[in-house]
């Protein structure tokens, strides 16, 4: 899985919407296999309309994030978030400013409000798990 700011990189590489779309979902696809046993509702992110799961494990004073989607583009937005939020303390994952990391993404500009929505939905459960074990 690539680092978030090579994700970046990649993505300001692309210039049209369809590569973008492509290179999300292919980013999906290299998520590590979802575990069945957390693919439950007290691990499923309220607010999406597609199906998304999240769990953390601990790693030290790290979290690490794990997730997964019924969606292709979902799913790779569950990737990018991973690739933001995952292999960081409480405290960092918390500094972080969402809104500010992703502006470049462009994402709002270019998904429909119900992913939009979900993507929010996303973050919001990573800050509460952040939250959670800070």
């Amino acid at each position: 899985m690539p680092s978030f700011d090579d994700i970046s990189a990649d993505f300001a590489f692309l210039d049209e919407w369809d590569e973008r779309y492509k290179y999300l979902i292919d980013l999906g696809r290299e998520l590590e296999p979802y575990p069945e046993a957390f693919r439950d509702e007290a691990h499923k992110v309220k607010g999406c309309a597609s199906q998304v799961w999240l769990y953390a494990d601990r790693e030290g004073n790290a979290i690490a994030l794990k997730g997964d989607s019924d969606a292709h583009i979902v799913k790779g937005l569950v990737a990018l978030l991973i690739a933001l939020y995952s292999g960081k303390s409480p405290e960092e994952m918390l500094a972080i400013d969402p809104a500010e990391a992703l502006a470049p993404f462009d994402l709002e500009g270019h998904l429909t409000p119900q992913r939009s929505n979900g993507l929010h939905s996303m973050i919001k459960r990573i800050r509460e798990i952040a939250g959670g074990a800070a």
